[in-house]
């Protein structure tokens, strides 16, 4: 399905984003582990903690918002966000970790809830020597709360999430109202210790980030909203902002009012501080964690049956049962048991501390993504993306940078456990769904900018530099492009890890609509074609022109892909059938007047096999050819096709200067770092002068891979096709003519 069909009729406004962030925010860790963090790393380091945390919630609250007032939010929250941007696949990937991590967060907070009740276990204990497990209150508040959500929906709901923020407010406030008692000697941490114990920061900083992380809670109710694009922004941004304000006034509080010792060891500590704190702080407590568990487990259900309607999992009756939502208002009821049931289970369990920490990396990679969202956004300058609200594109980047490193900081091992899951998840997923793409949607136009940027700059960088290292950039023009493989196997080998290349299929005739639609047709084709094995490192193309001479006229003015111009023509030709390259033989001049280096590759029916030798040949004509050579065959050898290969270098001299070219061959290899061993170097001394070179490279290179040879313009005059004749008894031959010596430093 193409979207996410919210067939709701409850028509939320902002007040339910805001109440459901809020009470989800202000949460469980608030009341029983804050103190711990202020005494463990003192007011200033308390402060840190709350000032790093929100450099990942508000910047993804703000890309939360703007991508909100880009286009209509419709159900499934964060998950229809990161799907619609990244493609459902990895769409799909996030959703299922969001999800699992949102209904093993209402286990969590049912869990945390019956600490609420630490006072009447320890009366029990005391009293009657009964000691109850916890499951005792967690397992009956779990069947409570999920019958609930069954029978009376997301209405039922909020209005039971009005209450318990209610309950919320009332014991912050009285909180900040206490006056606290204070032993004889003793007295409050207070703020001279400002930053204590900072070797554990991280530590600290895991057990307290999930008390941020209900900022993105609200969006899951984007299916229910009556305007997505208003709420979710208004709603978002004010609990987080409001959350923020209330973590740094508690840190404060706490420093003032209590005692080190008693902050980093007493789990109630906010019950020594708080007005009627015996009481106030476990109800307080109790509706916190209350109000979470509601806030999680009205949004898990929208989120997996998201999923559901996108066709999510590889299998399909799973995916209609998920889909299918309650006739009247589409209520997930389906995916509201399946959430239940998970929930019981980890109930059941009694302890999520270790999985407490997996759903952080879970909700941290979707905070990262989401500003990755955000960033790539104005980074590709779409015009198409135009929120009415807008953030920076750098503090998007920020998040998303200090999501994933976070999640390394927090726990190693489970951040290296979550991408794994998750890359699991999404080959999965795209086995299942092969056609389904998307990824390359939002990261193109950031391509794009990137592309133009830098060949902007090399343009104006072009000739401010003396010298530059020389790298090919090479354009192919043929009509053969289905019966001729091996040029486009070439240009690979050229392309594949040093250099560009360019391959232009020509269409012949004039351009017209269905001469367009041929050409788009077969570049397609072409695409498809090249597509993996190491051969997909060549840009495809087609051009329609009515002859070759006008295809290559064209196509050699065309600027380069990599921003630098094209500096070589690659032609291809069949050893066997020498008919084409006379009409490449035609255009030479054409190709001399651009400056552009030649490369004609003779193949033969030989193929290229793991460890075959690449055999350049030096003559005494080649002094402007023989370092291209020697470049081209250092360059083919980062391909795999090559794998296990190595160079030889023949030098055919005259007699009586064997050693002198040798040393000098030998020096220019060793200078210029090129692989080759001084035992691969041959110097080849004629016996006579009328003893012919191509008698010489075919005995001594018939069973090489590649043998490249240097010619000259002024012998192709001379010669013409019979240049290229007398190779018949070696393989793919490449005759090379540099348009200048190249340097090897």
């Amino acid at each position: 399905m193409d979207s996410v069909k919210a067939g709701n009729k409850l028509g939320f406004g902002t007040a339910p984003v805001f109440f459901t962030a809020i009470s989800t925010i202000l949460g469980a860790i608030l009341f029983l582990r804050f103190g711990f963090a202020v005494g463990t790393l003192g007011f200033g380091g308390a402060l840190l903690i709350v000032a790093l945390g929100h450099l990942v919630t508000v910047p993804t609250a703000f890309a939360i918002s703007e991508i909100a007032t880009n286009k209509k939010v419709e159900g499934g929250g964060a998950y229809y966000i990161v799907s619609r941007s990244f493609g459902l696949n990895i769409g799909a990937t996030i959703g299922i970790a969001l999800y699992l991590s949102q209904a093993i967060s209402v286990a969590f907070y049912v869990i945390a809830f019956t600490e609420a009740f630490e006072p009447v276990f320890n009366w029990l204990l005391s009293e009657y020597n009964l000691a109850l497990p916890r499951q005792a209150i967690s397992l009956p508040v779990m069947a409570i709360l999920g019958i609930l959500m069954l029978t009376k929906g997301a209405g039922m709901g909020m209005k039971a999430l009005y209450v318990v923020v209610a309950i919320l407010f009332v014991a912050i406030v009285l909180f900040f109202i206490g006056t606290p008692e204070f032993k004889p000697g003793e007295s409050p941490q207070g703020f001279s210790s400002s930053f204590k114990n900072m070797d554990n920061f991280f530590l600290v900083f895991a057990i307290i980030f999930p008390a941020f992380t209900g900022m993105a809670a609200g969006i899951g109710l984007s299916g229910d909203l009556k305007n997505p694009g208003k709420s979710i922004p208004l709603g978002t941004i004010l609990a987080t902002f409001i959350g923020m304000l209330v973590y740094l006034a508690i840190v404060w509080k706490l420093s003032a009012s209590a005692t080190a010792d008693n902050l980093a060891n007493n789990q109630l500590v906010m019950a020594d501080v708080t007005l009627w704190g015996w009481i106030v702080i476990p109800v307080g407590l109790a509706a916190s964690t209350m109000s979470s568990a509601i806030g999680s487990i009205l949004v898990a259900p929208r989120t997996l049956q998201a999923l559901g309607v996108d066709e999510s999992f590889p299998f399909p009756m799973f995916n209609r049962y998920t889909a299918k939502g309650r006739e009247k208002d589409n209520e997930p009821i389906n995916s509201a048991v399946i959430t239940i049931i998970i929930a019981f289970i980890f109930v059941a369990l009694g302890d999520v501390d270790s999985v407490a920490e997996i759903i952080s990396m879970f909700f941290m990679v979707t905070y990262g993504a989401i500003c990755l969202i955000s960033f790539l956004n104005h980074f590709g300058s779409d015009p198409s993306y135009r929120p009415t609200f807008r953030s920076n594109w750098y503090f998007s980047l920020i998040g998303f940078l200090l999501s994933f490193w976070l999640m390394f900081k927090i726990n190693t091992f489970y951040a290296y456990v979550s991408i794994l899951i998750m890359i699991l998840i999404y080959l999965a997923i795209s086995r299942y769904h092969k056609n389904r793409k998307g990824l390359e949607s939002i990261f193109s136009g950031a391509i794009f900018q990137l592309n133009r940027k830098i060949k902007i700059y090399l343009q104006k960088k072009k000739g401010l530099k003396r010298t530059e290292s020389w790298r090919p950039s090479a354009i192919c023009v043929s009509r053969n492009s289905f019966d001729h493989p091996k040029a486009f196997r070439f240009l690979n080998w050229l392309s594949y890890k040093y250099g560009f290349a360019t391959y232009i299929h020509l269409v012949e005739g004039f351009f017209t609509k269905e001469k367009n639609r041929e050409a788009l047709s077969t570049e397609k084709k072409l695409i498809l074609k090249a597509a993996g094995k190491g051969r997909d490192s060549v840009y495809i193309d087609t051009v329609i022109s009515p002859s070759y001479t006008s295809a290559l006229a064209q196509s050699i003015q065309l600027p380069g892909i990599s921003g630098m111009e094209n500096n070589m023509v690659v032609f291809e030709y069949d050893k066997n059938q020498k008919g084409e390259l006379k009409e490449f033989i035609d255009n030479f001049n054409l190709i001399l007047a651009a400056n552009l280096d030649v490369c004609i590759l003779g193949s033969s029916s030989k193929e290229v096999k793991e460890g075959s030798s690449i055999h350049v040949w030096i003559r005494s004509f080649d002094h402007e050819n023989s370092n291209l050579m020697i470049l081209l065959s250092y360059i083919f050898l980062g391909h795999p096709d090559w794998k296990n290969s190595n160079i030889t270098i023949f030098e055919i001299c005259k007699k009586n200067e064997e050693h002198l070219t040798r040393k000098n061959l030998v020096e220019l290899v060793q200078k210029g770092r090129i692989p080759v061993s001084p035992n691969n170097i041959e110097i080849i001394s004629k016996r006579n002068e009328e003893e012919s070179s191509k008698h010489i490279i075919n005995e001594r290179s018939k069973n090489a891979g590649l043998t490249i040879i240097g010619f000259r313009p002024e012998h192709l005059e001379l010669y013409g096709l019979d240049l290229f004749k007398g190779y018949d008894n070696i393989g793919d031959t490449l005759f090379v003519n540099a348009h200048k010596a190249k340097e090897i430093e």
